[in-house]
């Protein structure tokens, strides 16, 4: 990713966090969202008995693919006639953050997970994600950026989960391909993708009450959608990896 950095260079930056469920619920846990809500691996979009082994409902999506050429095109031709996201207040129906940490791109999506629909309305009071969330919540998205950028409890936790991954963490440093975006099902019904690269929260279909992050209405409208756009651009590499934030039953 070093031709499309998603953040500058001289900015400050992250180790990578790999896309492993235990990874993310640590993070979660350790931020502010209570045990019974943790991440689980989605091995399957289309095969019904392995998403039968996904617990429901599924409140957001995390997905993570290597950019290509075809994903920066259409990202790039999609943000275009847009304008840049100055949303602030509780009013909103989503809340976004800009991504200016390099190689965050994980935590950005984990917190847009948490911060919005069921989940949010779950977070431990007193804690540390309730605490940045108040923060954040009436600043526009430069302020809340910033935010996150100079946060010492967000730096820590997520260096402390960063060391939990089954493979050897890339550095800091290091220039990686991999990005994540969130899709979640937002407190207003609707399905939105999330990501700190765009110019701000896309909204992507109503969801009806019985249909969560992995209905097959929202699949078509998040997952499925991005990957068609990848193949009809002629992207031969359609490796990804998805998690989905649900409950966590004993």
């Amino acid at each position: 990713m070093a031709d499309h950095a998603d953040a500058p260079n001289s900015n400050k930056a992250f180790v990578p966090l790999e896309n492993n469920p235990e990874v993310m619920s640590h993070l979660i846990h350790q931020l502010g969202l209570p045990p019974t809500f943790g991440f689980s691996d989605v091995f399957s979009i289309d095969e019904p008995d392995l998403l039968a082994f996904v617990p429901r409902p599924s409140h957001a999506l995390l997905l993570v693919f290597p950019v290509s050429q075809t994903y920066e095109a259409s990202r790039l031709s999609e943000d275009a006639p847009l304008s840049e996201y100055t949303g602030s207040g509780p009013n909103e129906p989503v809340t976004w953050f800009k991504q200016t940490i390099r190689n965050a791109c994980g935590l950005i999506g984990l917190l847009h997970a948490v911060s919005n629909g069921e989940p949010r309305r779950n977070i431990v009071p007193g804690s540390d994600l309730e605490t940045l969330l108040a923060e954040a919540e009436g600043m526009g998205p430069v302020e809340r950026a910033d935010l996150l950028y100079e946060s010492k409890a967000l730096e820590s936790a997520h260096a402390d989960a960063a060391r939990l991954g089954d493979t050897q963490a890339p550095g800091a440093e290091d220039s990686v391909d991999l990005h994540f975006v969130a899709f979640v099902k937002g407190g207003d019904g609707r399905l939105w993708e999330l990501d700190g690269r765009r110019k701000g929260p896309l909204e992507r279909g109503v969801l009806g009450e019985d249909e969560d992050a992995l209905s097959e209405k929202a699949l078509n409208l998040g997952v499925r959608r991005f990957l068609k756009t990848e193949a009809a651009g002629g992207n031969p590499d359609l490796r990804f990896s998805l998690v989905s934030l649900g409950p966590v039953f004993d």
